[in-house]
């Protein structure tokens, strides 16, 4: 299982690919297939049969792209940026590790 530099809720940037340049948000995470699911990004067409809860027809969905195309944008500075793992305080006085900014040192897991 790898481990994935974008979580769920995540603003991101698309860095290469048909949809190269468009900002959305993460839908899903699949870290054992090291892929996520962008809001609006690579758009594919999935035929479906009737069945009680859905109707017969050509629907568009998003699919997965691999999370090495995408690039995290900071909450506070509002610009793709790599990440950093940041110290930090914990209940009970121990320490552990959080997602930061590479630009601004922001935290971006709150």
């Amino acid at each position: 299982m790898a481990k994935l530099h974008v979580k769920k809720g995540d603003q991101v940037l698309v860095l290469s690919g048909k949809d190269k340049g468009k900002k959305g948000k993460v839908l899903t995470s699949l870290p054992t297939e090291g892929k996520v699911v962008v809001e609006g990004v690579n758009i594919v067409k999935k035929h479906a049969r009737a069945t009680q809860h859905m109707q017969a027809g050509i629907h568009e969905v998003e699919a997965p792209i691999y999370s090495a195309k995408v690039m995290v944008i900071c909450p506070s500075c509002k610009q793709p940026t790599r990440i950093k793992k940041a110290p930090v305080q914990k209940a009970y006085n121990k320490q552990g590790w959080a997602r930061a900014c590479k630009k601004c040192g922001e935290l971006l897991d709150k």
